[in-house]
């Protein structure tokens, strides 16, 4: 059975946005089970010296990326807004999914929000935009958001990006294939086809 995929990503993410819309649909093609890990950058960009994100920091960089986004969304039929705000916090959202410990609704939960962000240009931090966003997912939005703020749930997702550290994750998104790290929207592909066959025989 192939190796389950680890997607990690976190929702202020410009590029984990196409990432999170096509995941599903291509690991199923390639008959792997997703695994849903979002972690915060914060925490990584200031370790390296960064109080913001690094296309905020670098303008060039900044243009190019959300030109490229308007290529990349428009290629692949994504609705695409330029958020007024960038980056949003995605911490609500974050925890959400930690709370729901792997529910069945939580890839369409993450794929609301990164349209909310970046086709709607919503707040994702606003607990009413994240309750929208739960909507026909859960009987129970609004105990979803309140059970996020639950202490053991931000221990949960603080322990999540101290993992990501570990694994060696500076950015998103990026994918886990056992101990293999493969970093970037257009590495998608490349992670579902890992290991290669030569390398799974001289294990084997």
């Amino acid at each position: 059975m192939p190796p389950m995929i680890e997607f990690w990503f976190d929702f202020a993410s410009t590029y984990s946005y196409p990432a999170a819309m096509r995941l599903e649909a291509a690991a199923r093609e390639h008959g792997r089970a997703v695994a849903w890990r979002p972690f915060l950058l914060g925490p990584i960009f200031q370790a390296q010296g960064w109080n913001d994100s690094p296309f905020n920091l670098y303008p060039a960089k900044g243009r190019y990326m959300w030109r490229d986004m308007e290529r990349l969304c428009a290629a692949r039929g994504l609705p695409f807004r330029r958020p007024s705000v960038f980056p949003r916090n995605g911490l609500l959202p974050a925890r959400v999914i930690c709370a729901a410990d792997g529910a069945d609704w939580v890839p369409d939960f993450v794929r609301r929000i990164y349209t909310a962000n970046f086709a709607e240009d919503r707040d994702i931090a606003d607990a009413g935009v994240v309750c929208d966003c739960l909507t026909g997912l859960t009987d129970d939005p609004e105990t979803a958001v309140a059970t996020a703020g639950e202490p053991d749930v931000k221990a949960r997702l603080r322990a999540q990006t101290e993992r990501a550290v570990a694994l060696g994750i500076f950015g998103a998104p990026s994918f886990t294939v056992g101990g293999e790290l493969f970093w970037g929207n257009e590495r998608l592909e490349t992670a579902l086809a890992w290991p290669p066959e030569d390398e799974e025989n001289a294990h084997g």
